[in-house]
């Protein structure tokens, strides 16, 4: 097998048709063209060619993705992913299982686990078997929530490549971000002219004859075309034309250069869509751990005294704390925090979710008016129309959208990129294949924030319900309320969870204050307030799954009601958690899961005096057993 091919090298193509010209316009400053090349290859004519190529491939690559995408840490100023990235927990295998559960519910359960059977794994070594008794591996599958640092994974091992650092073993790598596949989901054409339009150097080229080059496909679950692994025709000629998903699948499958590595990242949901025996190595990206979350603050704040005040004030809320594995939700905080408890702002410290988004929110709309002192319409017009984008992209499960999903909402292309001008830190505008335009906002829980409170500002508005179809004449807020809570419970995968904490949340009085600078609308009663715990008290009184009831915990807690919580601590002082009702023994769940303590030994003995505990008892307790290091 000869290095490259010859075909790949011919530099006529990649004088005028260099892939990452349009890029170097964007990214900043210039990068000293003298990058490492492969050890492996000859020192002949042929050979010095395929230098020269890999060293323009690598330099258009870090290029690319020397900047962390989407992330401005100081206005005006693009941030090297190097000075700011911070290593990520990524663990080798998974359950196997698929969870349904809200990915927020997930990323809490994970912090409970046990990292003693685990097995933690480097990003830049994901290709490498454990031992050399092990078989290479060629695919591998890499889950994980959103925003817990799947691409910017990617983009780290991209960067690690062209530098020199990790890797050289790889001629090429290709990253194929499904957004972007998306946009040519209806074109016929074959690995080689795909190759060509994503990377215009390459042309004709001979791929079999590559030693060895690295697809990457992140974010899985973006995909919006079908991936039938049983019924798709068979390709293993990269100058044969199909569509998209069938060059996907022969390549995954290996029936097209068999010889290359594959990477999959997707959020958990998405992930079973990848047969298992296509699969050599599965990694899950768990985020930060607790040193990890201080090591990013440090970073991140360069005031230390003001850095360890954050850690202190996020260590005190352990719901907030939790989050603090998703790297997006730690440069939210640190955005918020950072000028509550500096001396740029005053008020109340954020210590629940709604509170910190929609402090996070008045800090961007605020930095919008700094910049832009002639805006075209005002920000309660910009935020519903993207706060409508959000909710019917919520409904639908979708985080990425393009021009005919904007249009459905009311906004035109023109409307998009004065919003992802404006709005950088909350509504992005993406330049795909083509110069094709795709859309998303930077994280799923900002478009959980505005979807909730695009709701809740169209209900004070105009006294309509968006959450249901029959419109009645008299509405109170309770009402927008108990429907949220309905249809949160009935969702099989738990999608709407995080926007009921949020919908909930905005209804207080609080953070009604803060929102006065946005919108013009009025607040809800305390009356409403306390209808609205109540039906949630009855929810969580009705048995129900466990996962169901701990989000409603965390419904109350965003509605400042800790009355549950606060009995069963009093029971359990008084030694009467015997006469526990199924609310008190959710109420005991939460607890104990929410606990900062790690737990390492769980006695149910301890909870229950009678000889034999009943069945429902054990299945209400069964997250606290999973959690725990030993269970009796």
């Amino acid at each position: 097998m000869v290095d490259i091919g010859a075909e790949i090298l011919k530099t006529r193509h990649s004088n005028d048709e260099n892939w990452g010209t349009d890029t170097e316009k964007i990214v900043g400053p210039h990068i000293s063209p003298h990058l490492p090349t492969s050890p492996s290859h000859r020192h002949d004519p042929e050979s010095a060619s395929v230098n020269e190529f890999q060293k323009k491939f690598k330099l258009n690559l870090m290029k690319k993705f020397e900047c962390l995408n989407g992330v401005i840490i100081k206005v005006g100023n693009q941030t090297l992913l190097n000075e700011i990235y911070t290593e990520l927990y990524i663990t080798e295998g998974d359950s196997g299982k698929v969870n349904k559960e809200h990915e927020v519910r997930q990323i809490e359960a994970a912090s409970r686990r046990t990292t003693t059977e685990e097995t933690p794994i480097k990003c830049n070594d994901i290709f490498k078997p454990l031992s050399e008794q092990d078989k290479p591996i060629r695919t591998v599958l890499t889950k994980g929530v959103a925003g817990i640092g799947k691409t910017v994974s990617v983009q780290k091992f991209i960067l690690d490549w062209t530098e020199g650092k990790a890797n050289q073993d790889i001629d090429l790598i290709f990253p194929l971000p499904f957004r972007e596949l998306n946009l040519m989901k209806d074109q016929k054409l074959s690995l080689m002219e795909l190759l060509h339009v994503c990377f215009k150097g390459i042309k004709e080229t001979e791929m079999s004859s590559l030693e060895k080059v690295l697809f990457i496909f992140d974010g899985l679950d973006e995909c919006r075309f079908p991936l039938d692994f049983q019924n798709t025709v068979r390709v293993c000629d990269v100058t044969e034309s199909a569509s998209v998903h069938v060059l996907l699948i022969n390549l995954i499958k290996g029936n097209l250069l068999s010889s290359a590595l594959i990477w999959i990242t997707s959020r958990p949901a998405a992930a079973d869509q990848i047969p298992s025996e296509c699969v050599h190595r599965v990694t899950e990206v768990r985020g930060f751990n607790d040193p990890q979350k201080e090591e990013y603050f440090r970073k991140r704040i360069s005031d230390q005294s003001l850095a360890n005040n954050i850690i202190t004030h996020l260590k005190s809320l352990r719901s907030l704390y939790i989050m603090c594995h998703i790297p997006v939700f730690c440069w939210i905080s640190a955005t918020v925090l950072e000028r509550m408890l500096g001396e740029a702002e005053s008020g109340e410290i954020p210590k629940t979710l709604t509170q910190m988004y929609t402090h996070f929110l008045i800090i961007q709309t605020n930095i919008i008016g700094e910049k832009y002192s002639k805006k075209q319409e005002s920000d309660e017009e910009m935020l519903l129309k993207l706060g409508q984008l959000a909710f019917q992209q919520l409904k639908k499960g979708n985080l990425i959208f393009y021009e005919e999903d904007l249009r459905e909402c009311g906004i035109d292309v023109r409307e998009a990129a004065v919003y992802s001008g404006v709005c950088t830190q909350i509504f992005r505008e993406e330049f795909g294949l083509h110069q094709s335009k795709v859309y998303c906002f930077v994280h799923l829980s900002i478009q959980e924030h505005l979807a909730a409170l695009y709701v809740h500002l169209t209900f004070m508005m105009e006294k309509r319900n968006v959450l249901i179809q029959h419109q009645v004449s008299k509405w109170c807020i309770s009402d927008l309320h108990y429907s949220a809570v309905d249809q949160t419970l009935q969702s099989q995968t738990g999608h709407l969870d995080l926007f009921l904490r949020f919908l909930l949340g905005l209804s207080l009085k609080s953070n009604q204050k803060l929102l006065q600078d946005l919108v013009t609308q009025t607040g809800s009663s305390s009356q409403s307030r306390e209808e609205t715990v109540q039906y949630i008290k009855k929810k969580i009184n009705e048995d129900l799954p466990t996962e169901k009831s701990i989000n409603l915990f965390h419904c109350l807690n965003e509605l400042g009601d800790n009355s549950l919580v606060e009995e069963i601590q009093h029971y359990l002082k008084s030694g009467k958690q015997s006469e526990f009702s199924s609310s008190q023994w959710s109420a005991l769940v939460f607890v104990l899961l929410t606990s900062a303590q790690d737990l390492e030994e769980f006695d149910l003995n301890k909870y229950f005096s009678a000889d034999k505990i009943p069945e429902t008892v054990l299945l209400k307790m069964m997250p606290v057993i999973a959690a725990s290091i030993k269970a009796m």
